[in-house]
């Protein structure tokens, strides 16, 4: 029989990034007293290695230290080294991330994680200060107000980070094709995350644009859906879904998400833990399964068209955790073409348990798997159609941060990198645009990244294409799965010639 405790924890919980914007859950549970390891002899070698410690600080450090903050200090570093998403949250740090959850917190605005021992920006968050400054996914934060954040954990970076609204803050970036540290310096502002925009790009065509999922994602996607059916006057004939740069959020979100364009019933997701203590669950798009509370389903008056209508979904590599969830279960399903580059690659849940001092653990409990049971932890989605943004310089993956999981099925990871073709044609558009005009307007830059420009965007004009003929978009559906036996074959000729040329040699 399936855990109920264990459904409701992976169900709220799925996260994104430890970061200034955490986009998890925050529901409570009862601890499972089955899943206790009591039957389990207590490792009395360590235990007493630990207390050593303890002592030896005690009676030895140059500053007096609270037991309270010893304690503390051995927790903390007990959960930071089980892997970049787990992590011990004291009382104020709980409160703050069930408020970033709400969609409303005060500071920056970006996902961090932690990357050979300095904090990286995952991923700025549309309309937020860091944003605006021309913060950029696979940025180093080497410094807060000039101090190093060297071997500084992420909890501590985003204590920095946040502040009162209107308080200013120092930021020093590094950015690997830069070849100077980058001073800027921010605004905190309270941050208000609209996580769904939609926008008519043409008559019958529409755009809906998701940030991040939070608790009111999905009746705001309805709304959206809604709204550009009245704004059309007439039902949609197709849909871009835009998941680039989302760093995921609420796991119920991403249920709900993939139910509103897939048939009722079928599996969205499936989770794996421990095998010896944790049964695998299966979600799918019905409502018992994306409703955080009882009341009326927001996807019930959906146009019937949207069930059908070709659809195909925007993902890079800053598309994480339950955007990669929606993205994998479309296609999975044959119902979008995916159209970009390789996701980012967090196929991991976390599970957010209340401790009984007001604090909180944010613990990686299970993986997540697509309808057709892939794993993409620390590989990512390869899209059916790839399409590079050429603004893109860098890619920034869950292979690269320190202590990943590896995938369990042991397929390659995929890691990040400079795109150097990308970079020197960037480089060389920088330079002719200050020749032209002298500066580059960022808000301007960051205002037109939020309005879809298909005249602008090569990966959006991409999709707007294939939607907009069917019989195409019809032989794109599922291109990512052929693409990926290819490869294979390819590998394993290419291997088969690199063992007859070594014979040669020899």
């Amino acid at each position: 029989m399936k855990s109920p405790i264990w459904k409701t924890i992976a169900l709220y919980t799925l996260g994104a990034f430890s970061g200034v914007a955490i986009s998890i859950g925050a529901q409570s549970f009862a601890a499972n007293p089955k899943n206790t390891a009591s039957n389990e002899s207590l490792p009395i070698e360590s235990l007493r290695t630990m207390a050593e410690v303890y002592g030896q600080i005690k009676a030895n450090y140059v500053d007096n230290q609270t037991d309270a903050k010893l304690l503390e200090n051995a927790v903390k570093g007990m959960v930071s080294g089980l892997d970049p998403h787990s992590e011990y949250m004291d009382r104020k740090d709980f409160q703050d991330m069930r408020e970033s959850t709400s969609g409303e917190f005060g500071g920056l605005g970006m996902e961090i994680g932690s990357e050979d021992g300095f904090v990286k920006v995952i991923a700025p968050i549309e309309d937020t200060p860091a944003e605006r400054a021309g913060v950029k996914s696979g940025d180093f934060i080497v410094k807060i107000d000039g101090e190093s954040t060297h071997g500084m954990s992420v909890n501590d970076a985003v204590k920095r980070m946040r502040g009162k609204p209107g308080t200013s803050i120092t930021l020093t970036l590094s950015r690997k094709d830069a070849n100077k540290p980058i001073v800027i310096t921010l605004t905190r502002a309270t941050i208000k995350v609209r996580s769904v925009r939609h926008h008519l790009l043409e008559n019958g065509y529409g755009y809906v644009r998701i940030s991040q999922f939070q608790e009111r994602t999905v009746p705001a996607l309805a709304e959206a859906i809604a709204a550009l059916t009245k704004e059309n006057a007439a039902p949609l004939k197709g849909l871009v879904l835009d998941l680039r740069d989302d760093p995921g959020g609420l796991l119920n979100g991403a249920v709900g998400v993939s139910a509103a364009f897939l048939p009722r019933d079928v599996t969205v997701v499936s989770t794996k833990g421990r095998s010896d203590n944790r049964e695998s669950i299966t979600l799918k798009a019905r409502p018992e399964d994306y409703l955080l509370a009882p009341g009326g389903d927001p996807l019930k008056d959906l146009p019937p068209e949207i069930k059908t209508v070709p659809m195909a979904v925007l993902i890079n590599s800053g598309s994480a955790s339950a955007s990669e969830i929606v993205a994998g279960a479309l296609q999975d399903h044959r119902r979008a073409v995916l159209v970009g580059t390789r996701s980012f690659g967090k196929g991991s849940v976390q599970s957010v348990i209340p401790m009984s001092n007001g604090g909180a653990l944010k613990i990686t409990t299970a993986l997540y798997y697509t309808p057709k049971d892939r794993s993409i932890q620390a590989t990512g989605i390869l899209p059916d159609v790839e399409v590079q943004d050429k603004n893109r310089t860098f890619e920034s993956r869950e292979a690269d941060l320190s202590g990943h999981i590896n995938n369990p099925t042991g397929a390659n990871e995929v890691k990040g990198g400079v795109l150097e073709q990308q970079a020197e044609e960037a480089e060389k558009a920088a330079d002719q645009a200050k020749a032209k005009d002298g500066k580059k307007d960022k808000d301007e830059d960051a205002g037109s990244r939020r309005k879809p420009d298909p005249s602008k965007d090569d990966q959006l004009r991409k999709a707007l294409e294939l939607v907009k003929d069917p019989a195409q978009w019809q032989k794109s559906l599922g291109l990512a799965a052929a693409k990926k036996t290819d490869d294979k074959t390819a590998k394993g000729k290419d291997a088969g010639k690199g063992k007859d040329a070594a014979k040669g040699k020899k």
